[in-house]
This record gives structure tokens, C-alpha cells and sequence, in this order.
């Protein structure tokens, strides 16, 4: 399948008889991917990095995040659910988790898997990789896939510094899928495993790596719908198996700065909403921050507490991870118990060459940008927006990739020809 229409399927849609028109998405998108055209907005799935940030926006709630549906896990014989870290800071009065977990394996799931724990192992690793002096600094975070696809789309010269481990979550499936199969005793044909994504950004992550590798995710659920089938079930439950595994290292990684804090690394920044992203990787590419040897990066507000698929605001669901810390020991997994080589966490990304946006041929795709770059200056260079485009040099891409006519002329100049 085409990248762009697994993006169409994975990402977010609209709804076009919602959409109003107003634009304020075509604004907000990082990747300028959005357009209004004939009073409706349209996505440029090229160019999405599945952030959000217009599902956020969008007061008509015309932008719909995909996701599977909860029935898909009757699919399959044995099915596993891997829980983020973010998860439990949506639940209110829930002083212990494992009400939680055991409730997941009321509504269906026969294993329940943290992946938390994932988060712990990857803290380890790159602490190990750091002392080893192994990784190009400063060194990016590869756990947010917005974040990845975000630098694919408009930092190609920041790839050599990106983290080369597995996010949590894909270590985490793996592990979970491998335990069922050697200690509970279950045919891999058997095995679903599930992943309650707080964001359409692993969503499609994980969907694209089952493109790849079957061997990851079955399906990916909305934290909002998994949350509305648990609570009745949280609430009559008089008690709980203990099922969490995870310490604070791995819980920590449910919000912004987590990730960072576990590498043991003085030198570090944790940046989380797109805008404050984009300002960090522009800074990171002029050159202009030295001093700084790791980078977190999240596309959501306050990390992934701060996903659209959730069902609480982030601040509050970050206050409740930050008071359940006290509830977990301070590492639940570790390197040596898990007894994995290090090329188990290690990851090849293979991201789009300088160029592939306009075109895989290097030559076609100088020569675009040079005719994008001559009728830019034709126009006024207000960015004005009322085209449909995020700005001029949008509306100039627009034309030369044959998304509109090449005669259409720019509102605020009339009589105007390309």
C-alpha cells in the first residue's frame, strides 16, 4: 500500500459535513498539510505527521483521529493489551492500578502488558549507549512518531542524531507477544496483541510497521474508548490482581521530560507542544544550541497525557501520574532480567531523501522548487491565507504539483497569471 493512503486510513479524516470552512486548521498544521478549497478543508497526506494538532482545533469536530474499534480483539483467541504509561492518569479516585488492569481483563484481554516496562528497558540502553559514546550528539528522541515524521517531512540534516532504538511500545509488543508464547503456553496464530494509543501518531506508526513486520501490533485503540468500557467495571470491583511490573522509570515516561530524565544525562531539554518542537529541531539545525546533549521531543502538549485520544486534560492527568510515583518502586524491569541483546532494541530508519517531496528524481524535484521559488515572487508574500493556503509559498507548491490549476490566480492580486 502507497504511504499516502495508509496515512488516509491511519491518521485523520474529515468529516465534510461538519467542516465550516473556517481555516483555523490550515493554520495550526506544522507540515502546512492542510488546505480550504471550495469552502471545505482537504488533508495533503503527504504531508501529515499524524500530530493532531487539527483534530485539537477543530471546534466543528469535523477532524476525526482513526482508530480500531474495541470489538477487533474478538478477533483473535488470545488477546493482549499493552497499556501506556500516560493511561493512568486519565482515571480519577484510583489510587491503585491494578483496579485498572484487572478491569482490562474483565472487558476481554487476557494478558495485560505495560509498556512502561518497554520505557525502562530503552532508558537503559541509551544510558548504556551514552557512556559508551556510541550516538552523535546531541542526541533526539525517537519515541514520538509526530516528532519522527515531523523531522523526515522538514529536517533531513537532524537524521544522523536521531536515538537509534525501538520506541516502548514496539519493544513492548514484542516482549508481550514472546511471554505468551513461552510462559503461558499460546499459539503465536493465536496471539492479538492491542495497543491503547493516547495519539493518531502511533496509531499510524504501528500500523505502518504491520506493513512491515506482523510480528508488532494487531490493532491500535483509542484510550477514550477503552476508558468508557472500564469505568463501570472500576467502579464494582471490590479487588485487584497485582499485575503492574513498571517502576517510576518507566512511568515517568508518561509525560514531558520522563524519557530525558531517565537517560542520567545533565545536559538535557525537554520540549512538548508542535510549535515548541519545531522551535527546538530550527534551533538544533542553524547550529545554535551547543550545549545540549539529549533532546526529548513530544508533539502533545505535556507528552503523551496530553494526546487528543485521551480523555483528560493534561495538566490533571499529569498531576495524578506524578502522585502515583510514589506507589512504584524505582525501577520495575531492568537489562539483565529481561536477558536481551542489543541489537533486540536497535532500529534501522530508513527516512525520505532531500527532495522525494517533490519528486524522487533529484533533477524534477530542483527544477519544481525553482519554479515554486519564481512564482513566489510574484506574489504579495502576505501569507494572507484567504487562497486556502497556509501562506504564498504553499499556494505556490499547490500549483506546481498539479494540486490546482496552474491558472489559478492569487486573490490579492487581480488579473494576476502564473
Amino acid at each position: 500500500m502507497e504511504n499516502t493512503n495508509l496515512k488516509k486510513l491511519h491518521t485523520v479524516t474529515l468529516d465534510a459535513s461538519k467542516c465550516i470552512g473556517c481555516g483555523s486548521c490550515v493554520k495550526r498544521c506544522p507540515t502546512e498539510a492542510i488546505r480550504v478549497r471550495n469552502g471545505k478543508a482537504s488533508i495533503i497526506y503527504d504531508k501529515c505527521v499524524a500530530c493532531g494538532e487539527c483534530v485539537r482545533i477543530c471546534k466543528s469536530l469535523a477532524k476525526i483521529p482513526s482508530y480500531d474499534k474495541l470489538e477487533i480483539i474478538n478477533n483473535y483467541k488470545y488477546k493482549i493489551a499493552l497499556i501506556p504509561p500516560s493511561f493512568y492518569g486519565q482515571f480519577n479516585n484510583v489510587a491503585n492500578i491494578n483496579y485498572i488492569l484487572t478491569a482490562l481483563k474483565k472487558i476481554g484481554f487476557d494478558f495485560v502488558f505495560e509498556v512502561g516496562i518497554g520505557a525502562e528497558l530503552v532508558s537503559q540502553v541509551t544510558q548504556k549507549l551514552v557512556a559508551a559514546g556510541r550516538l552523535k550528539k546531541p542526541i533526539i528522541s525517537t519515541a514520538c512518531p509526530a516528532v519522527l515524521e515531523l523531522i523526515n517531512e522538514r529536517f533531513e540534516n537532524l537524521k544522523p542524531n536521531l536515538l537509534p532504538l525501538l520506541p516502548p511500545v514496539d519493544i513492548s509488543a514484542k516482549l508481550a507477544r514472546e511471554r505468551a508464547i513461552t510462559h503461558h503456553g499460546v499459539a503465536e496464530s493465536d496471539i492479538g496483541v492491542f495497543f491503547v494509543s493516547p495519539c493518531p501518531a502511533k496509531v499510524y506508526s504501528l500500523k505502518a510497521n504491520k506493513m512491515v513486520n506482523s510480528h508488532y501490533v494487531d490493532g491500535v485503540l483509542s484510550v477514550a474508548e477503552v476508558y468508557m468500557a472500564l469505568m463501570p467495571i472500576i467502579s464494582k470491583l471490590h479487588e485487584s490482581k497485582n499485575l503492574s511490573e513498571m517502576g517510576v522509570l518507566g512511568l515517568q515516561w508518561a509525560s514531558s521530560g520522563g524519557e530525558a530524565a531517565g537517560v542520567m544525562c545533565e545536559k538535557y531539554l525537554a520540549a512538548d507542544g508542535i510549535e515548541n518542537v519545531i522551535d527546538i529541531l530550527e534551533r538544533l539545525e542553524n547550529g545554535s544550541m551547543t550545549d545540549v546533549e539529549f533532546v526529548e521531543l513530544n508533539a502533545c502538549i505535556s507528552g503523551c497525557v496530553g494526546g487528543v485520544l485521551n480523555v483528560e486534560n493534561p495538566f490533571v492527568a499529569k498531576a495524578r501520574i506524578r502522585q502515583l510515583r510514589k506507589k512504584f518502586p524505582a525501577v520495575g524491569n531492568t537489562l539483565a532480567e529481561i536477558d536481551k541483546p542489543l541489537e533486540y532494541y536497535l532500529v534501522e530508519r530508513q527516512l525520505q531523501t532531500d527532495g522525494q517531496s517533490f519528486d524522487s528524481d533529484r533533477q524534477i524535484a530542483f527544477e519544481k522548487l525553482m519554479e515554486i521559488q519564481r512564482i513566489y515572487q510574484t506574489l504579495p508574500q502576505l501569507d494572507c491565507g484567504i487562497c486556502g493556503a497556509p501562506s504564498c509559498r504553499a499556494f505556490c507548491e499547490d500549483i506546481v504539483m498539479g494540486r490546482i490549476p496552474a491558472d489559478t490566480p492569487c486573490p490579492m492580486v487581480k488579473g494576476q497569471k502564473q
